[in-house]
């Protein structure tokens, strides 16, 4: 089998997957066979689109193609991430009548608890790796989050 094939077959088995995943409640899926290694993830209220493949230009020899540039340059975004380690119910607090643990604008410090992560009826304290000012609130408070997921995002001050 050549190098194409292999790439087909990997291709379908993931689609294959992406099917047999679909209506399930399985949220995170890993693979690993001859050296390949699999991590499908998904949300049950995720919806899958094809995204249509760019369209590659064949230039003659001795011709530089340029790509296109946008005609503003957008501010770089240089903030980290804080993200879920486990997959589990996302808590902004520690409790419905308290207050979130952090705020957008709030300054943190490395290992400063900022969530709470329910998994296994165990609640689990959320501590950044990060320090810097809260930028971006990103997960939903009562919501579930998979592993890996971005729960606030932090810009280094």
């Amino acid at each position: 089998m050549d190098k194409e094939e292999q790439e087909t077959s990997w291709i379908k088995r993931v689609e294959d997957l992406i099917q047999v995943l679909e209506g399930s409640t399985v949220g995170e899926l890993e693979l690993t066979e001859a050296g390949t290694h699999i991590i499908i993830r998904r949300r049950p209220d995720m919806m899958m689109v094809s995204v249509p493949t760019q369209q590659v230009t064949m230039a003659a020899p001795g011709l530089q193609v340029v790509p296109n540039i946008p005609a503003h340059v957008a501010k770089e975004d240089r903030s980290l991430a804080v993200t879920a380690p486990l997959t589990g119910v996302y808590y902004s607090s520690p409790s419905p009548t308290s207050p979130p643990f952090v705020t957008e604008g709030s300054i943190i410090s490395v290992g400063q608890v900022v969530a709470l992560i329910e998994a296994m009826k165990v609640f689990n304290e959320i501590q950044s790796e990060v320090s810097g000012r809260v930028k971006e609130m990103v997960a939903v408070n009562g919501e579930v989050v998979q592993k890996g997921d971005v729960l606030i995002k932090v810009e280094p001050l």
